[in-house]
């Protein structure tokens, strides 16, 4: 059965989706994809051991500490080819980032040199369906310049800053 809870973010409320097992989406109020494939109006709102889990772990994050992802049981429902891009996001150290090229080389030499398109990439990143947690929040232009992001520039900007990258709203660096 599927379930959802809120959560009260610094940046927005949150919504998180669940069933018995695993979390199935998380998402900023108004971000562009926000639901995936599921109508969350017929789903009800409770209170449930995988929504806590998800609650705490986003408690954890927004106050500064590096909760791991490992801790919680994620299961988008995604194609082959954005699961292989989510599992390569996950890869992604706290106050780092990846580009999209770099994350498509690694796909690809996970296939044994297939060209895997950085487009193609962006697509999957943008329609992460657990956002902050799968952190595609981390993943930048091949020169730096901070790109799209699904739940706005803007919260993009404040999650990479609290990780201590430096963002300027264009480019990010690594604070020292």
């Amino acid at each position: 059965m599927l379930v959802k809870g809120f959560y009260h973010s610094p940046l927005g409320k949150i919504t998180i989706l669940g069933d018995d097992q695993a979390i199935l989406g998380v998402w900023f109020d108004r971000q562009k994809h926000f639901g995936a494939n599921y109508d969350l109006n017929d789903v009800p709102e409770q209170d449930t051991p995988v929504v806590e889990q998800a609650k705490n772990w986003l408690d954890e994050y927004f106050s500064g500490r590096r909760p791991a992802i490992s801790q919680l049981s994620l299961a988008p429902d995604v194609t082959d080819f954005r699961q292989q891009v989510l599992n390569v996001l996950q890869t992604i150290p706290y106050g780092k980032t990846m580009t999209y090229k770099e994350i498509a080389e690694e796909i690809s030499r996970k296939h044994d040199g297939k060209f895997v398109s950085p487009r193609a990439v962006g697509g999957a990143v943008g329609h992460n369906p657990i956002s902050i947690i799968i952190p595609c929040h981390r993943v930048v232009g091949s020169d730096g310049n901070l790109t799209g992001y699904a739940g706005g520039i803007d919260r993009k900007i404040q999650l990479l800053n609290s990780e201590g990258v430096s963002c300027d709203g264009k480019k990010q660096t690594l604070k020292a």
